[in-house]
């Protein structure tokens, strides 16, 4: 378990009252055969195991199915239930308006298919109640996690976090795992200033915590993929990506970052470059693709982006880089899983635009490295590139 400080301990949660202490929010949409069983297993589970009164709310974002009704039978049958309705699609909209009208000291959500084992509800928010942290997370990408998820999935959600943390410049290791707690106080404070009401509202809520310099406790938790998710991974990555360059385009007030620490303004510069080729790169490969083929739909891509953005990089030298990175790795993919589709391609383009930005970190661990003292001349060639 990791946990990012900030100088001060806030004041423990009054966990003797007859209110929720704990406020788990689980919302759906058209989840009429998944909402019973799993919310009366996190019911049981509860009961069992969390020893001060809580909630579990139910947050329907616009159901068509017969989800309202179960909702409904479910908070008539379980008397810890609670029942939302919103006549708006949207997991943020869903989870901001739940946290908002919450009353427990301590806020959490889940997603409905319980991917996330709840052995790893208690040690999510136990630092909250005390007073440890401000938020927790869950964290599939960290040293003791155990995942069980599809080669495309791991990609896309490996490539998606390096680019929060390249880009960034962000220190938590997994964005959109559904499992996330934070206090009341501070969700009054950040929510705000989250602007997203869909699939980005988790990375704009945990960006903005950081950037504040709130403590954020990681949890590694055992993770299932469910097979049945029904998210449209395309058009959710190109929101995500839209919702990266807002963020990146709208910095961090002063003195906000905590521990010293600064994001480099040469990884800032060419974080900005690097967002704006991909906003472009990968609309144009994906409309391209079924008519040009892989790779002369990269090609093209790439030539239209380099005319359009006039930045540093986008010169012969960064094209012909540009295209030996995109190009290679797209041999190596369809080499490696020749029936591989549209998701991994674009997942395996991200991480090919995102591999330049991998010498900033190189260059500073070579300069912290006593064994090794690159010199100048090299330190210099190397950050032109």
């Amino acid at each position: 378990m990791r946990n990012r400080r900030s100088p001060e301990l806030t004041e423990p949660v009054p966990t003797h009252r007859t209110d929720p202490v704990l406020d788990v929010v689980v919302p759906v949409f058209n989840e009429e055969r998944d909402l019973e069983p799993s919310v009366r297993r996190l019911h049981a589970h509860l009961r069992a195991t969390f020893p001060h009164p809580f909630r579990i709310t139910i947050a329907d974002n616009a159901s068509t199915d017969s989800t309202p009704r179960i909702a409904a039978r479910l908070t008539d049958e379980l008397p810890e239930a609670h029942w939302l309705r919103l006549d708006e699609k949207g997991r943020g909209r869903a989870l901001r308006t739940a946290w908002t009208r919450s009353p427990a000291p301590v806020l959490a959500y889940m997603d409905v298919d319980l991917s996330t084992d709840l052995a790893a509800l208690s040690p999510l928010v136990a630092p909250l109640l005390s007073g440890h942290s401000e938020m927790a997370i869950g964290t599939r990408l960290a040293p003791g996690s155990r995942v069980v998820r599809g080669l495309k999935r791991e990609i896309i959600s490996r490539c998606y976090n390096a680019l929060l943390r390249s880009v960034l410049a962000v220190r938590f290791t997994d964005a959109q795992c559904g499992f996330k707690a934070v206090r009341r106080d501070v969700a009054e404070r950040l929510l705000p200033l989250v602007r997203d009401s869909e699939w980005f509202f988790d990375t704009e809520l945990l960006v903005t915590a950081e950037r504040a310099g709130l403590r954020i406790h990681e949890v590694p938790v055992d993770w299932v993929d469910d097979p049945d998710s029904r998210v449209d991974i395309l058009a959710t990555a190109l929101a995500d990506l839209r919702g990266v360059a807002r963020l990146l385009a709208t910095p961090p007030p002063a003195g906000a970052l905590r521990d010293g620490h600064a994001p480099d303004r040469r990884l800032a510069a060419a974080g900005t470059a690097v967002a704006a080729r991909v906003l472009a790169h990968l609309p144009l490969y994906a409309a391209l693709r079924p008519s040009a083929g892989p790779q002369a739909a990269n090609g093209l891509a790439l030539l239209v982006c380099a005319g359009v953005l006039r930045h540093r990089g986008s010169g012969p030298l960064g094209l012909l880089t540009g295209l030996a990175l995109t190009a290679g790795s797209l041999v190596v993919l369809h080499h490696a899983a020749p029936s591989a589709g549209y998701a991994a391609e674009l997942a395996v383009l991200l991480a090919a635009n995102l591999a330049p930005l991998l010498r900033f970190p190189l260059l500073r661990a070579l300069g912290a490295c006593r064994a090794f003292r690159a010199p100048r001349v090299l330190r210099e060639r190397v950050s032109r590139i």
